[in-house]
């Protein structure tokens, strides 16, 4: 074979994925724009009177100066109008100026992602690693005790309130056995390591600081511990589930009947073919990680996305709201844009239909 037809061979098998690829960042494209429509629209239904809030009482009262600050933030406008001038100021990467802050949104969400983002991979890690091998084990031990046992752990993981599971850690290994420090993403005497990636862990790392690291993983080990619980209960059961329907396929059969060794069927022929969707469950429950640790952020005081969003509710700072509302939009489409593009990898069948 010519060296011409073994690289028309090599750009025949790669344009299904390419096309594939394509296709899927279109589709992004379009749900991003949506997703700025939704997030807009959803902000500016909010009851309340932004310019009380942004002024406060006395200052909203005079007549002048709510005057004055509606037409600085374009509210006499019609929506319409006001959507557009956000999405210009947008496409320049301006989210506006928070009201509670005094910041720019822009600076404020490269604080608080980053530490969302640190508890959250932490917490997808442990708990995918901890539910391969109980899902695994339940499957292969279906309808035994053991399978039993997990089940029921699962269960117990899935029904405790989050809020109430990081009360009691708190609690337990901070007040009473001190083993843990306490809130926050570092200790008070710890300085914070110069800003490279927004995450104290590896931040630390890069630039060496051993003992910030430690001390910044410790504050870490609670949150991610709380958080993963619940994970590990949803994951188990779903791996579980996933397993069981691959275990009867005629491959994995096969392989057992060659003789192969059991950890290379689980690995190579059972978890390879229950790949797919249990791919599908994580980027969803790492998305929920990402979107929904308020409480948990809440209770160690961690200066995540779920934070701000509170604070942003609370006092009724739109900049800020519509800040949070894209950003989790946007997590949400690069977690399904990875999962798609993992999906056309792994099977061949999705990138050439």
């Amino acid at each position: 074979m010519t060296t011409v037809a073994v690289r028309r061979q090599a750009q025949r098998r790669r344009s299904p994925l390419v096309g594939y690829l394509l296709r899927r960042i279109g589709t992004s494209l379009l749900l991003l724009v949506g997703v700025t429509i939704v997030t807009f629209a959803l902000t500016n239904l909010v009851p309340g009177d932004p310019v009380s809030a942004a002024l406060g009482e006395g200052a909203s009262q005079n007549p002048a100066t709510r005057e004055a600050f509606i037409k600085a933030q374009g509210l006499d406008q019609p929506l319409f109008v006001q959507y557009f001038i956000y999405m210009g100021n947008l496409l320049r990467g301006d989210l506006g100026t928070s009201l509670v802050t005094g910041r720019p949104v822009t600076s404020d969400l490269a604080t608080a992602v980053p530490a969302t983002i640190e508890i959250a991979i932490g917490a997808i890690i442990l708990s995918l690693a901890v539910s391969v091998v109980l899902g695994t084990l339940a499957a292969y031990r279906r309808g035994l005790v053991t399978d039993q046992v997990i089940r029921i752990v699962t269960l117990i993981g899935l029904s405790v309130p989050t809020f109430w599971l990081a009360l009691v850690s708190f609690y337990l290994f901070f007040l009473e056995l001190r083993i843990a420090p306490g809130s926050g993403r570092i200790s008070p005497s710890i300085t914070p390591p110069p800003r490279i990636t927004g995450l104290y862990t590896v931040d630390y790392l890069l630039n060496g600081d051993g003992v910030g690291f430690a001390d910044a993983l410790a504050h870490l080990a609670l949150p991610v511990m709380v958080l993963s619980l619940v994970t590990i209960g949803l994951l188990t059961r779903f791996i579980r589930t996933s397993v069981l329907e691959v275990l009867g396929s005629d491959y994995v059969r096969a392989a057992r009947a060659k003789g192969l060794p059991a950890m290379r069927v689980i690995l190579d022929y059972v978890l390879r073919g229950a790949s797919l969707p249990i791919l599908t469950v994580v980027g969803v429950a790492f998305g929920s990680l990402l979107s929904g640790t308020v409480l948990v952020e809440s209770v160690f005081a961690w200066p995540g996305l779920g934070t701000y969003a509170y604070n942003s509710a609370a006092n009724l700072d739109l900049p800020g709201i519509m800040g949070v509302g894209l950003v989790v939009g946007v997590i949400y489409l690069l977690i399904n844009f990875v999962v798609d593009l993992l999906y056309g990898v792994l099977d061949p069948r999705v990138r050439i239909a």
